[in-house]
This record gives C-alpha cells, structure tokens and sequence, in this order.
C-alpha cells in the first residue's frame, strides 16, 4: 500500500530530497516498459512511481468537446499546452470530476449536469491509474492498472465502473474508487477539507495532552477515594454477611434444640414401647408354668381316656366274637338235627383232597405274584430314580442356560464398555445421561443429577472391587437429586428407556453439598484394614455423602483374608464403629454371622477388561459344553425310562394275570368249604358249649357297661383339662399377638432414634463448620477495618480532602489505564505539538526563501500559530536593499512567481503521487517564467517518483529535451470537429502517440 511517506520535519538532510535516477524510456505507445532501477554508490533507487499516477485519460461528450482522447501522461513531467477552448481545462476538470470530486470543486460549474455537451444525453470519462509494484490495490483483480469510468447523464446523475487492466467490470460502487483512492493516498478536495480536518483535530490532541495530564490526575485522585468505598462496601458486605451468619446461628441453635427434642421423643417413645414389650413378657413368662402344668394334666388325663377306651373297645370286640360263636353254635345244631343222611363221606374226602391242592396252587400262585410285585417295584424304583433325575438334570439344564445367557450379555456388555464405560453400568446408561444434560441445558433440573454412582468412584487397590461391589451392590447404578422435583424429571425420563416390568435404577433424593461429611468421629478404624470410604478415590462430594447415608460405608472394613476377617470381627471384639466387614471373595462378616457371596467376579468395578471378556468367553464356552453333556444325558435318561416303563407294563399284566388265578382258585376253595356235608355230631356236646357261651357273654356284657361308665367320666375329666388349657394357650397367644405389633413399633421406633441422632449429628457439624466460617468473616472483618484504615491515610495523602465518587474502581483504573495509553499513543504518534509545528514551520520556510532567491527575490513567511493565521510578504531584488512590501504591492508576475514559490513551499511538506497546476505561468515575464519553469523541473526530478501535470497556453518549445519530459500539445479546436488529438513536439513523441 502506498503510504504517505514520514519524514523527520528537523533533519537538515530532508529539507531537500536529491535522488539518482535514470531516465525513463516509453515504448511505441507511449507507455513506461517498468519502473528501472539505478545504482548509485551501491544502492538502488526507484526511478518512477508504480501507483497512483494517471497513465491515460479519454473524454466524451464533456463539456464543449465531444472527444478528447485518448492520450497518455508520463511517468514524471508533462506539460499540456494549448490555445484557449483547446481543451485544457477540460482534461483538469474531467481529472477532479472522474475521480470523485464535486461540480462546485473545479469552479466550472454549480452541478454535474453542467459538464455534459449541449445537445448530448451524457458524458463519459475514463481514467487509467497504475498499479503496479508491491503496494498495488488488489493486483491479483485488477492487474497492473485500473481503469476508472464514469458515466454522467443530463440529469446530473453520475455511475462508476471500476475496471480490470483485461477491461473486465470489477466494482460499480463508489466506495471501492474511494477505498482506491485512499489506498494511493490521492486527496480529493472532500477529502482533502476532511484531512486538514484531522489535522487540525490531530494538533488539538497535542494541545490536549496537558489537559489530559490534569484529568489523570484528577482520576488519580478519585481512584484513592474510590478504593476507600469499595473497602467500606466490602466492610458494610462482610458486617451483613456476619449479621447474617448470627442470625443463621440462632437459627441452627434453635434447629438444634427442636432435633434434641425430636430425639428424647424418640428415644422417650422407644423406652415406652420396651416397658410395654417387657411387661408383656413378664406376664407371659409367669403364665408359662401353668400352662405347661395343665397340658402336662391334658395328656396324663387323654392317655387314661385312651385306656379306658382301647379297653372298652376290647370287650365290645369280645363280645361280639362270643355272640357270633353263639349263633353259629345254634345253627350247628340245628343243621346237626335235620340231617339224616350219612352217605356223603366219599364225596367229602374227593372235596378236601381237591382244597388241599387249590391251596397248595394257590401258594405258588402268590409266591409268583410276590417275585413278580418285587421286580415292578423295582421298575418303578428305577423309573421313579430317573424321572427324578431327569427333573434335576433339567434345572440344572435351565439354570445353565440362564447362567449362559447373563454371561453372553455380561460379555457384550463388557465388550461394549471398551469403548464406552458406561455401558457396563445398563446398555442405556450413555443415551440416559445425553437425555439427562439435554434436560439440564433446558433448564429443567435445578442441579444436574449425578449417577450412576458407580461411574464416579475409583478403586484404590483393584484387588477389593469384589468387596465393595459386594458391600454397594444396586448403589453402584443409582443416581442423586438435590429435590424432589429433580426426581421427578428423572423418572420421567427413565420412563423412555427403561420399559415397564424392568428394574429402574435407584434414585436417591438428598440436597448437594459441596464438602464431604465430617465422619471422624462415627467412623471405623483399624491400623491395618481400610474402610470402603477410605479404599475410594470419590472427587464428588455429592457422592460420597450419599453413600454415607445410604450404606454407611465410613463404618464398613474391607479384609482381604476370610479367615482374618472371622478373627478380626468374631474371634474378638470388632473395631469401634465397626459394623461388619467384606472380604475380597465378597463374603460379608458380621460379629456373630457370615454369608458368603454369591458372585465370583466384580461386574462393574473391574479394571482389567480384557482379563474380564477372557475370563467370560472361556467361561461361556465351559456352559456350552456343559448343556450339549446335560443334554446327552437327558435324552440317555428318557431312553431308559422309556424302556423301564415297557418292562413295568410287561410286569403289571403279568401280575394281573397271577392274581385273577389266586382270586379264582380260591373262590374255588371257599365253595367247596361252603358245600353241606351231614356229620355225626354229638348234639349234647355241642349244646353244652352253647350254654358256656351265653353265660361267658353276660359276664363280659357286665364289664362293657361298668367300662364305659369308666370311659364316660374320663372323657369328662378329659374335656375339662382341655378347656383350662386352651383358656390359658389363649390368653398366652393374645400376649404374643398384642407383643408382634409392639415389635415392629420397636424396630420403627429404633430406627427413629438412629435417625434423629443422625440428624443432631449433621446439625452439629454444620454449625461447627457456621461457626467457623463466622469466625473466618470476623478476623477478616478486623483485617478489613485494618486496611480499610491504610487505604484512608494513603487516600489523605493523595487527596486530603474526601471527594465524592460515583464511578468503580475498576472503571477508574481502566479510565487510568486508557488515559495513560493515550497520553503514551499521542507521544509516540505526535510527538511535542510545539516542536512538530517549529519543524514543519522552519521546513515551509526554507523551501519558500530557497525558491525565491533564485530570483534574487527575498521573502517571509510568519505563521501564527495561536491566531490560526499566516501572512506572506516579498521583495523583489536584493534583500538587503529593499523592505518587504505586501502581495498586493507586487505585479501581476511577481505575483505569480511568489505565488509558484509557495505552491512549491507547500508541495515539499505534503504527499500525493501526483500533482496539478493550471496557467502557473500566467502574468510571468519570460525572465520569471524561465526561473519559475527550472524552479519545477528541479523539483521535479529530485521527486521522479512522482507524476506533475502542468497546464500553460505557453508553447514550452524552449524546454530541453528529456525522456522525463512530456508535452502534450492540443491543436486548436475546429468548427464541427468530434476529436481533439494531441500533436507530438517531437517525431519520438509522434511514433508513441501514433
């Protein structure tokens, strides 16, 4: 970017800027090949500018004229001579107007429209400006020049087409033509007025700067004063804090007198209940000797009933035989008296030899019968053997397979926790969680739940993690909410990932806090075995408070060795606070019980995972092989049953068979036996039984009735005993049913107790830690009033007298800061706005004195400064001979070259790349013309680097002959003529404008 170059205003050797450059050479168009580069003395130095000089200019319908151009300028010098009406002013004008500048700068008219040819609907310009070099605008756009063209319609409308050097459109808008012409530092006369604007801004920020010195000060000051207030609003802070804190004191104070109320309720209430229990024991203890005494008198006196009873029974049955005998007596006999016939004998000796062989058949029939019955209940033995087998080796079929199926998703869900460890706490723990802070971010949680715990706890000694898997068991999946409102939204969104019938995780509802329980005095010790709360590296006070509430874990050791731990905990006195311990096989320890752990493996707290899907895959392979063996012996036992059964059947038809020829022979026997045979019998005998028998039945008719008069009363005493009995077993059941009620009461009423000694507790150590924390805002209250104090007696001496302040301190400082930044930029940037002003003064001077003397001329400058005013007086002829008269005192040449003097003046002290003068050389004699004329080239030369348009009606055929001098000379319009084209001076100048 081409900048406005800095110059050093007092360095002698700038006052005038010599440079060593070549000449340039123009091709056949009139146009430099590049920029050449001399060497003098071992350096380089750029022969011409490679931005921002106007290369060429083309005019249609502008003004009078209705085509001028195209022509080109040189890089340096170019002087446009002509007659008036030539077009001179024209090319002037059309450069302000095509740049930019408004009608009113070019003192040709009051309006754009004014420029457009009478006759004609719209003018056009066109303008080539360089660009080329490292500071060209947008090169890889516009290439090495841009062509700037505006377009001017009747109306006084203008528009821009801001074109490539390949003449492509690149930009419409006029402010890219102003970003161009602020980037090559070309001043329109807007922007020049805006510039000198700045500069008069930029010299009153110099004047400003002791101003800006007093209000440092002045901030200085109500920045001390500003450090006592918010010393005393922090003051007035913490004394609101502490009262606060008293009050919240109070507060707990009160908190914990109603807690030490609700505890002597409870324990009140525990002692009640236990009287209640003991007298109820009491007065079941004291009955307890009765009652054993009455069933004692139950039983003796149920036997004795039995006795008389059985004996009774005993004499009915006798009885009963006699009167039978009785009667088959009388029948005997009576048979015996009918029968006459005594024929019968040999057919009575054919039917007893035939009974004894039935019998005799009939043995080995049930001899058969009893092997046959031995070999099917041996069958079914076997049958039921198997099928009892059978069942087992099913359950045991199914409980692998169940086994197999959790350690496939275990293993899937280990697999899985490889690459996400969440997954190992429930395959939608990761998507649970996302749901979880999508809630949060919305705003719906009013602390953000923290779970599953598992995931927030770490392991000390990996060896323990069966142990304390054991001892946290469902904990390890559960979250934590601060409300109930927090569960709630968490339940709600469990919904969606946990179907009904499932088991959810548990959620525990407790407030967050932000330091862990203070648990030293409840917890555990013991020198050589840790507690679950010390083997745990947990970062999150939340979580390690809620798995003191819920599992008590400060009081819960972990033992590695079983057998230490049943010394540790059973063979002595456990540790103080100590309620049971976990060995690492996960097997739990209390003081009088032990249960060993179901598990063999840790799930969830393992490290190795690797080790784990190992250990699963050989383990799933193992289950596999044992269901395909299950499986071979299940179908080997259905085959046997299968075959016992048929053999079974085989046996059972076999059986039935021997019994129906039992049944059938012995039915054989019976009619045989029941055939009427006639004997000779002695009749008198037989009647003589008869007798004995009757009389043997009135004598034991006789004992029944006295036995059952016996049995009759037993019963009664019996039934009496019985009643006192139950009456007492009643009442003993009633103390038992009203004691099972008290029980649960108790069991309630202890927990209670537990619960409000909890709660005193956590009163407790929260105000111990209030306490503190009060006593912490009291010493820093006497800190406080201690610096509170300095800072007033610094604020004195900065500021004796107190001022009010509205502002911050930290506002102030910055204010300080930003000052203090100013105040350093305005050095730095402006340096000492008197010396500045004396540099560019003395500059401007010795340029204009310089310039005058060549024409013998002598001549003062005096600015004044403070007056914002400058006046110019000159002499000419010898200084010391004649006094300095006024401007208007001089002739219109003299006039002129001064005039020229001072434009030079001023040239030599301001930036642009290129410069433009019209009709300088007007009321000039040929004498001041000549010197005014070399005056310009000099300078020009010394500034190859820039380009200088010069606009006289002189012919400038006295010029030397230079490549750095250009002349454009323009005929003399004609009546009807369209184009006005330059005439070359010189034939070289005709073949480049060819």
């Amino acid at each position: 970017m081409a900048k406005r170059k800095e110059e050093n205003f007092c360095s002698p050797e700038n006052a005038k800027r010599p440079r060593q450059e070549e000449l340039e050479d123009f091709d056949k168009d009139g146009d430099e090949d590049e920029c050449t580069i001399s060497f003098t003395n071992g350096t380089s130095t750029l022969t011409a500018a490679e931005v921002g000089i106007i290369e060429s200019i083309q005019l249609r319908n502008f003004m009078c004229h209705s085509m001028l151009g195209p022509f080109k300028f040189g890089s340096n010098v170019n002087f446009v001579v002509g007659n008036n009406g030539s077009g001179k002013s024209a090319v002037l004008t059309a450069l302000i107007v095509g740049l930019g500048g408004k009608a009113v700068a070019t003192n040709r008219g009051s309006s754009l429209k004014g420029f457009v040819k009478a006759g004609q609907n719209s003018a056009d310009i066109s303008i080539t400006l360089r660009n080329r070099g490292d500071d060209a605008f947008r090169a890889n756009v516009y290439g090495d020049s841009i062509v700037v063209q505006q377009h001017i319609s009747v109306d006084g409308s203008r528009s821009y087409k801001l074109k490539s050097e390949k003449g492509t459109v690149v930009s419409t808008k006029k402010e890219e033509l102003i970003a161009i012409l602020d980037h090559f530092n070309i001043q329109r006369l807007t922007e020049l007025k805006r510039q000198c604007l700045e500069k008069e801004e930029r010299f009153q920020n110099i004047a400003g700067l002791s101003t800006m010195k007093t209000n440092l000060e002045y901030l200085k000051h109500e920045m001390a004063w500003a450090v006592v207030n918010e010393i005393e609003k922090q003051l007035n802070a913490i004394r609101d804090n502490i009262k606060i804190g008293e009050e919240r004191a109070a507060k707990l104070d009160r908190k914990m007198e109603e807690q030490q109320v609700r505890l002597n309720d409870a324990e009140k209430k525990y002692k009640d209940i236990q009287d209640k229990l003991e007298k109820i024991s009491e007065e079941t203890n004291a009955r307890a000797p009765e009652c054993m005494a009455l069933k004692t008198d139950v039983i003796a006196r149920t036997r004795a009933f039995n006795d008389a009873e059985v004996l009774y029974n005993r004499f009915l049955n006798e009885y009963k035989a006699l009167k039978k005998d009785d009667e088959q007596l009388c029948k005997r006999i009576e048979e015996l008296k009918k029968s006459t016939d005594q024929s019968l004998e040999p057919e009575r000796l054919e039917r007893q030899r035939r009974i004894c062989w039935l019998k005799e058949k009939v043995q080995a029939l049930q001899d058969q019968e009893s092997s046959v019955n031995q070999e099917a209940a041996q069958f079914e033995q076997v049958i039921e053997k198997d099928k009892q087998e059978h069942v087992r080796i099913k359950r045991e079929d199914l409980d692998v397979r169940h086994t197999l199926t959790y350690n496939q998703r275990q293993l899937k869900e280990l697999k899985d926790s490889k690459t996400d460890r969440l997954k190992r706490f429930g395959p939608h723990v990761p998507a649970l969680l996302e749901a979880i802070d999508d809630a949060y971010r919305r705003r719906q949680f009013t602390y953000k739940p923290i779970g599953p715990l598992g995931a927030c706890i770490h392991l000390r000694d990996p060896e323990l993690a069966l142990a304390i898997e054991s001892c946290l068991k469902g904990l390890l999946q559960a979250y934590c909410c601060h409300n109930h409102a927090d569960e709630r939204v968490l339940q709600s969104l469990m919904k969606k990932f946990y179907p009904p019938g499932t088991s959810r995780p548990q959620i525990i509802v407790s407030e967050f806090r932000s330091e862990v329980y203070d648990v030293r005095l409840r917890a555990a010790y013991h020198p050589e075995f840790p507690t679950v709360l010390t083997a745990l590296e947990i970062d999150n006070a939340v979580v390690a408070n809620s798995l003191i509430d819920m599992r008590s874990i400060e009081t819960v050791l972990l033992i590695k060795n079983n057998s230490v731990a049943r010394a540790v905990m059973q063979s002595q006195k456990p540790p103080k606070n100590c309620r049971e311990a976990f060995t690492a096989d996960g097997d739990q320890v209390f003081a009088g019980r032990y249960y060993s752990s179901e598990n063999t493996r840790p799930k969830f707290l393992s490290r190795d995972v690797d080790s784990e899907i190992s250990h699963l895959e050989t383990e799933i392979e193992n289950k596999k092989a044992h269901i395909i063996n299950l499986q071979h012996h299940l179908s080997a036992l259905e085959k046997d049953i299968k075959r016992n059964e048929e053999l079974l059947k085989r046996c059972q038809l076999h059986y039935k068979e021997i019994k129906m020829k039992i049944r059938k022979n012995i039915s054989e026997i019976r009619e045989l036996e029941n055939i009427e045979e006639h004997q000779s019998v002695d009749i008198a005998t037989l009647e003589d039984e008869a007798e004995e028998n009757k009389i043997k039945m009135q004598m034991v008719e006789k004992n029944m009735e006295q036995q059952k008069e016996n049995m009759e009363n037993l019963k009664s005493l019996k039934i009496e005993a019985e009643n006192k009995y139950d009456t007492i077993k009643l009442k003993i059941n009633q103390l038992s049913e009203l004691a099972d009620p008290l029980k649960d009461e108790l069991n309630l009423a202890d927990s209670e107790v537990d619960s409000q000694k909890r709660g005193k507790q956590h009163y407790e150590d929260k105000q111990k830690e209030h306490l503190d924390t009060l006593n912490k805002k009291r010493r820093e209250l006497d800190m406080k009033e201690k610096e509170l104090q300095e800072k007033m007696s610094q604020a004195r001496q900065i500021c004796p007298e107190r001022i009010e302040v509205k502002k911050s301190a930290s506002i102030l400082d910055k204010e300080i800061n930003r000052l203090r930044q100013k105040i350093q930029a305005e050095h730095a940037s402006h340096g000492d706005r008197e010396e500045i002003m004396k540099c560019l003064t003395l500059r401007c001077k010795l340029y204009f004195d310089n310039l005058l003397s060549q024409r013998a001329y002598c001549g003062k400058m005096n600015f004044d400064h403070k007056n914002e005013t400058l006046s110019i007086s000159v002499q000419p002829g010898e200084g010391n001979k004649a006094s300095f008269n006024d401007m208007r005192a001089l002739s219109g040449g003299e006039r002129s070259f001064s005039t020229v003097c001072f434009i030079l003046s001023l040239w030599s002290i301001a930036e642009s790349p290129f410069r433009c003068l019209d009709e300088f050389d007007v009321y000039m004699d040929m004498v001041n013309r000549r010197i005014a004329m070399d005056m310009i080239l000099k300078m020009a030369d010394s500034q190859r680097f820039r380009q200088f348009i010069l606009l006289t009606p002189q012919s400038m055929s006295s010029l030397p002959s230079s490549k750095l001098i250009r002349i454009l000379r323009m005929s003399d319009p004609e009546r009807g003529q369209a184009t006005l084209p330059f005439r070359p001076v010189t034939q070289e100048e005709d073949d480049n404008t060819s």
